[in-house]
């Protein structure tokens, strides 16, 4: 009986993983139009030129983590925010956003909220975000606002989250309003 019992367990674990690939592989051909569409938009954005001969977008790689990319373009004089406070991973910070997919659609917004601390500010803390996040706000000052492209690896992925499917580049226009509780450096 211990030997039946054995072989069965072994069938049914066999069993799983090849559903769980196949699951995954699902994932992967189901996806496949989006995610490509997702992937050229990322290529495409890293490579625009402004009128002045300028990148439209800096690209940011975190030291952690030197095959992370995400595309940044600062929306404001970054010369006015010289010297005020960036975030540091355990910060707690006030962001006002609107999310879009590649495509423009949006999919979530601060503009929506209504917080106790400010209206239309959204409060979290640079390491309880996506990567991508993370990325951008570790590079901001208060009162940076920046459009930020995130590539699916450094958000949600090959299982998306809620409206957003599986492979999705992000687009984020994201304003640092504040640091109410910094971090201080050990």
């Amino acid at each position: 009986m211990t030997k039946i019992f054995k072989s069965v367990l072994l069938v049914c674990a066999v069993s799983m993983s090849f559903i769980s690939c196949d699951k995954d592989d699902n994932v992967w051909d189901d996806y496949k139009t989006w995610r490509i569409a997702n992937e050229e938009f990322f290529d495409e954005q890293r490579f625009l030129i402004e009128p002045d001969g300028r990148n439209k977008y800096e690209t940011l790689t975190p030291s952690w983590n030197t095959s992370a990319h995400i595309l940044i373009r600062y929306l404001n004089d970054r010369s006015k925010t010289v010297g005020n406070l960036s975030p540091m991973l355990t910060s707690t910070v006030d962001v006002k956003y609107i999310g879009r997919l590649y495509n423009g659609v949006p999919f979530d917004s601060s503009y929506r909220m209504t917080a106790s601390y400010g209206d239309s500010l959204f409060r979290t803390k640079p390491s309880d975000v996506i990567q991508g996040w993370t990325i951008a706000l570790l590079n901001m000052r208060v009162g940076d606002s920046a459009e930020i492209v995130i590539p699916y690896n450094l958000a949600y992925g090959s299982s998306g989250s809620g409206v957003i499917k599986p492979y999705s580049t992000l687009v984020f226009n994201v304003k640092l309003a504040d640091i109410p509780f910094y971090e201080v450096r050990p």
